[in-house]
């Protein structure tokens, strides 16, 4: 399970996601500072610092480092919900706890991710069913009123 990137590391691993390319310490630096005071080795620090972690590889390009990411924003972000789903003494009320926390725009991807799921796992030629006729959302709603929508937080 990764552990949650430092607010540094996060800003650094943006712009290599964001960019998807082999990047330099130098280019990062350059973006970082349109935002921040920072300088060259603290940037070079955390690179490599990212690279003992696994979170990017790099490749010696004469004195210097291109990096690259190992892995995507999307399976970073899906392995921290993943451990912190799996810690809950009730993952469904987790589940629908969250739910509840998430914008309208938020939950029709969630469905549309679903839907992917379902379709990937069906026998091909097999009808792929709404999300809210699946057991597992039947269950995760069950006691909640029944509802296949979560409610809103409040606020929303």
């Amino acid at each position: 399970m990764p552990r949650p990137l430092g607010e540094l590391e996060d800003a650094v691993m943006t712009r290599v996601w964001q960019w998807n390319r082999p990047v330099t310490v130098r280019e990062v630096l350059e973006d970082l500072q349109q935002e921040r005071s920072i300088a060259y080795t603290t940037v070079m620090t955390v690179m490599d610092n990212l690279h003992q972690k696994g979170w990017v590889r790099r490749e010696a390009e004469g004195r210097a480092y291109r990096y690259t990411a190992v892995s995507t924003r999307a399976a970073y972000s899906a392995a921290l919900m993943n451990e912190a789903w799996s810690t809950s003494d009730n993952p469904a009320a987790a589940l629908v706890a969250f739910f509840g926390m998430m914008s309208a725009e938020q939950r029709e991807a969630l469905r549309n991710a679903i839907r992917i799921v379902q379709h990937d796992d069906a026998p091909e030629g097999a009808p792929v069913p709404a999300p809210e006729d699946t057991p597992e959302a039947a269950a995760a709603t069950e006691g909640e009123g029944g509802s296949a929508d979560p409610p809103a937080e409040p606020g929303r």
